[in-house]
């Protein structure tokens, strides 16, 4: 049920250490107003329901189904939200999750850690984030990725995001740090609008004025970006770390690449689903080839015989990853052993008790 689809074994003897182990699980949300262009993701029908998108699934993730939700989950125009398969697996499991606010316009309305950050301008303006605040989050990340290590010692900690427009700031990254990623990235619309987000980014970086990565995220970033970096670097020292994400999470180790701090990349994988690893309007496996040391994942998990045409959807090329939602379907199959058929009927459950 599990790919190694890049560096096979270094992916191998990573799957193999942490079989049988329950990890931990922080979530990182943040946003960024390059989320609200017309057309860019397809997180949200609206680019005002796109605001609310990390809010909503941030409550689902903590706290399931609920007659009357602070934040309903956002209308999509085909599909539902990855973060139900997140939910599944966590609420089956009982995986410990931490969810960090590394930059939203409104704050969640579930527990959380605040790390005192701030939502991102469109990366099209050059100036995303001030400076100031991307090394304060930075050492935030790298706090936290040494607390939970400790609690997931002999285990692995699990870092996802929920970024609308997130996969345009990761192209945004990875060009600027000299990855040719120009029409490999992914996006949540079936076919990946390559042009849109490559116009946007060519914009951004155009304006932008860095010598350092971080000076590169203050430029054109998120807020998500630095906290995940920060945080893999110091779990890898003494835990297993899965960057739990596919564009995103490999612009992301891309960037503890260039940040040249130490850091165990044995312990380090990034973790998706099979429709982002195998998506024929992106090519994350070139993206992950580029970046020479990274084992690539992928759930196999496969909606093609679901009851429920919000998740066969998924079959289609909508919606494909987010949340942490296939790095939660690679923690079932490496815990418990689950199969396609258990994880499908999980996921089923929670959608169609949410429905009613």
């Amino acid at each position: 049920m599990i790919q190694v689809y890049t560096q096979f074994h270094r992916g191998q003897a990573w799957l193999k250490r942490y079989q049988e182990c329950l990890p931990i699980f922080a979530c990182i949300l943040g946003f960024t107003q390059t989320g609200l262009i017309s057309g860019i993701s397809a997180a949200g029908a609206t680019p005002n329901d796109r605001k609310y998108t990390a809010l909503a699934d941030a409550e689902f993730l903590i706290n399931g189904i609920q007659p009357h939700p602070t934040y309903p989950l956002p209308p999509l125009t085909v599909g539902a939200s990855p973060v139900y398969i997140s939910r599944a697996v966590v609420e089956s499991f009982n995986i410990p999750v931490y969810l960090f606010n590394s930059g939203l316009p409104e704050p969640p309305c579930v527990p959380h850690i605040n790390l005192q950050g701030m939502a991102a301008r469109c990366l099209s303006s050059g100036q995303a984030l001030p400076l100031d605040i991307v090394e304060h989050l930075f050492y935030q990340g790298m706090s936290w990725g040494e607390k939970l290590a400790q609690q997931a010692k002999n285990s692995y900690l699990m870092i996802g995001e929920c970024v609308v427009g997130g996969t345009t700031t990761a192209l945004s990254i990875l060009t600027g740090l000299g990855v040719a990623a120009q029409g490999k990235v992914n996006s949540s619309h079936p076919q990946c609008n390559h042009e849109q987000k490559w116009l946007i980014v060519q914009e951004g970086l155009k304006k932008a004025i860095f010598s350092h990565p971080l000076e590169l995220i203050a430029s054109v970033g998120d807020p998500m970006q630095v906290v995940a970096a920060g945080m893999a670097i110091t779990a890898s020292h003494t835990a297993g770390v899965l960057l739990a994400g596919g564009t995103q999470m490999l612009a992301v180790y891309a960037l503890i690449q260039a940040l040249k701090l130490p850091v165990n990349w044995e312990n380090i994988v990034v973790g998706t689903t099979r429709w982002v690893a195998e998506d024929p309007t992106g090519d994350t496996i070139g993206l992950a080839e580029q970046l020479k040391t990274v084992p690539l994942l992928a759930t196999q998990l496969n909606f093609s015989q679901s009851i429920c045409p919000q998740l066969l959807a998924y079959e289609r090329g909508f919606v494909k990853e987010g949340v942490g939602a296939g790095g939660c379907a690679i923690a079932s199959h490496l815990y418990s052993n689950w199969t396609n058929e258990k994880l499908v009927k999980a996921i089923e459950n929670k959608l169609l008790q949410n429905l009613h």
